[in-house]
């Protein structure tokens, strides 16, 4: 039966396709009806990889706003008040010294100055000192009248603002002294005196317009006016010294980060004229006159580095001098600084260079017993090559050590007159020198109680044209101490030596040397120490006592110019 089943339908599959296979390629189908045709739908699920494992959550942050508002709210804070008995020290304006010398030498001072002020300081000095005593060598000769007078009065005032500052002074000097050089006391004193006045100004200006990234500017000017006394004729009023010295000087400075860049522009004046030019009073004494500008430039930079312990300057001058011929002259400007140890060692090298103006009032100021006529001569320092270090070995203790290499041409050395005088004035003479120096210095300092400094210098001069650098020393030794025991006794003492100085003469004796054809004869050593005692009575009065020339030493400043012996002052101040 199932065989039977199987074949049957065997048959129909077969009758089947072979009507298939019969019919046409084309085939229409016709015929009504709806079909639903479901809408399609995305997946949204990227693909991934499923794990029994899950992974931890990754944070996500906000981004951060760039700009927050804020708001501030002021508090009124209350004024602090201080509690105490103590009060400001009062200040007084006026300060006046009054004194008497044993040699008859009568000392007067007066001071003037504004009280406490934030923007306005002014006020005037008054000074005088004069000697009517007799000076003596050493062999106790007595020397041609020696008085002199001094007196100088001085107005000052100064404006502080915080966009400027404004400062001025105006000076009047008068010196009257006699050329004593002679050890003759029979001399009249009227023919070998002589005065010198003075008169003059300064002024400056700084404006201040900020710190950094700005260019500040600062103008100063000065003038003085010098003349000698009179020659006794009328007719020969011409015949003495008169000069004027002008200078004014700006600078700019701009400082932008670290650097300060600066630029300097002077001018310097100086017009001697004694007697009338190209005339003849007599067959050694001519009208001289000499005018001389001087004109600087100096730019420069300074800088920090390495947390400010390096400190560096960098710079150039140019001087113009103008005179009969017009020279230039470049110097250098370079000093570089270092701090180790929190400023405890600072070791500093430098060298620098400079035109210095040489005027009738800068070598009298050095040595007033000079010829009135005389031949002026710029000193000029090509470069001075100096080095050392400077610290503090405590909180009181600090020191200096530096040595210097130069050289100077046309510096001026003073030798005794025997043209113009009798042997009792000094002519000067230009020479070219190299000049080596050592210093060392040492100060100490205990609050307002103890004071000392101490200076050595030892000097060495190679000179070019002279067998030596007449009356300059080949060491000196400064001291100063200052001692205030309870605020009552105040005790004060400098001292000054030097020695190696030597005078050019012009004849052999007793003492005399000779070096390359020249003789000198050896000044000595000077010893010049000082004692000053004052007792205060109270805050407004005291009472001092001066003692100098402690060592009555009657050594020689200038060669046949001795000093007088010890010297004995007392007096008085006052503050009211």
């Amino acid at each position: 039966m199932k065989n039977s089943m199987k074949k049957l339908l065997l048959l129909i599959v077969l009758f089947n396709g072979c009507f298939l296979f019969a019919q046409n390629d084309v085939i229409e189908v016709i015929g009504k009806g709806s079909r639903d045709v479901e809408p399609a739908s995305r997946i949204l699920e990227f693909p991934k990889i499923i794990d029994s494992i899950k992974p931890t959550n990754v944070p996500s942050y906000p981004m951060l706003v760039f700009r927050q508002p804020t708001k501030i709210e002021l508090d009124t804070i209350e004024a602090a008040t201080v509690e105490t008995t103590e009060k400001l020290k009062p200040l007084y304006p006026f300060y006046a010294k009054i004194g008497v010398g044993s040699t008859i030498m009568p000392l007067g001072e007066l001071y003037y100055n504004s009280t406490r002020s934030r923007n306005y300081f002014y006020g005037m000095s008054a000074k005088h000192l004069s000697s009517f005593g007799d000076v003596k060598n050493r062999e106790k000769v007595t020397y041609a009248p020696a008085q002199f007078d001094r007196s100088d009065f001085n107005v000052f005032g100064k404006i502080n603002e915080s966009n400027y500052n404004l400062s001025g002074d105006l000076h009047y000097k008068n010196n009257g002294f006699h050329y004593y050089g002679i050890p003759v006391d029979t001399i009249s004193a009227d023919s070998i005196s002589q005065r010198f006045h003075q008169v003059g100004g300064n002024f400056e200006f700084i404006a201040n317009r900020g710190d950094t990234s700005t260019l500040n500017l600062s103008f100063g000017m000065g003038y003085n006016y010098l003349t000698t006394k009179k020659p006794i004729v009328d007719s020969l009023s011409e015949w003495k010294t008169q000069e004027h010295s002008f200078k004014f000087n700006t600078k700019g400075w701009y400082k932008y980060r670290s650097e300060t860049f600066y630029t300097n522009l002077g001018v310097r004046f100086n017009g001697y004229k004694y007697g009338i030019r190209d005339s003849v009073l007599t067959a050694i004494d001519s009208g001289l006159v000499n005018n001389n500008t001087i004109i600087d430039l100096s730019p420069g930079v300074i800088t920090q580095m390495f947390d400010d312990k390096l400190k560096a300057e960098v710079g150039v001058t140019l001087s113009i001098d103008i005179r009969d011929k017009t020279k230039a002259f470049i110097f250098p400007k370079a000093e570089f600084k270092y701090s180790l140890f929190n400023d405890i060692f600072i070791p500093f090298l430098g060298i620098r260079g400079e035109l210095k103006q040489t005027s009738f009032r800068s070598l009298s100021d050095e040595n007033q017993f000079m010829l009135v006529n005389t031949q002026l001569a710029n000193e000029n320092t090509p470069f001075d090559l100096y080095g050392g270090f400077k610290g503090t070995i405590s909180k009181k203790l600090s020191f200096n050590l530096n040595a210097s290499f130069a050289k100077v041409m046309n510096k001026a050395l003073f030798v005794t007159d025997t043209l113009h005088s009798i042997g009792n004035k000094f002519g000067v003479i230009y020479d070219t020198l190299n000049l080596t120096k050592l210093e060392g210095s040492l100060s100490y300092q205990m609050n307002e109680k103890l004071k000392i400094d101490g200076i050595a210098r030892y000097y060495s001069y190679e000179t070019k044209n002279q067998a030596f650098a007449w009356n300059l020393p080949s060491f000196q030794f400064t001291f100063r101490g200052a001692y205030n025991l309870y605020d009552k006794f105040l005790i004060n003492l400098d001292a000054n030596l030097e020695g190696g100085r030597k005078a050019l003469v012009y004849e052999t004796g007793k003492g005399v040397f000779k070096e390359n054809n020249q003789y000198y004869q050896n000044l000595g050593f000077i010893a010049d120490i000082n004692l000053g005692l004052e007792y205060r009575y109270n805050k407004r009065v005291s009472a001092f006592l001066q003692v100098n020339s402690l060592a009555s030493q009657r050594y020689y400043r200038w060669y046949n110019y001795p000093v007088q012996p010890i010297q004995v002052m007392g007096g008085i101040t006052a503050r009211f």
